[in-house]
């Protein structure tokens, strides 16, 4: 089952979060922390700070709705570092976080010179 298809974009939350927020507790975090409409139809991803647990929320035009992941064993290739509150994803990206792969892949590297 594929589950999020064909949503307006996937906004994954930089930080922890402390999972006994529900819906009123991360529907506010995306208003005031990432300066976000929850009510866009958006998927907003969270974290636990073990790594081991996801919650998504969005809103499906009759009311919020919660979706809770947690792993048996392992945890979720969170990014380390953020300069934004958020990260927007793509919708494979999403699936690819979901399968337990790193969605920023690797990073990009700058020098000046090829001579040492």
């Amino acid at each position: 089952m594929r589950m999020f298809s064909g949503v307006p974009e996937v906004f994954l939350y930089r930080d922890f979060v402390d999972f006994r927020k529900s819906i009123n507790g991360l529907s506010l975090i995306v208003e005031q922390q990432m300066v976000l409409s929850p009510l866009t139809g958006s998927v907003f991803v969270f974290c636990n700070k073990g790594r081991d647990k996801l919650k998504v929320l969005y809103w499906d035009k009759t009311g919020f709705a919660l979706w809770y992941k947690r792993l048996e064993k392992d945890k979720f290739k969170w990014p380390k570092k953020l300069n934004a509150t958020s990260l927007n994803l793509t919708e494979q990206q999403l699936h690819w976080l979901f399968d337990g792969f790193d969605v920023l892949g690797h990073q990009a590297v700058y020098y000046e010179s090829v001579a040492l």
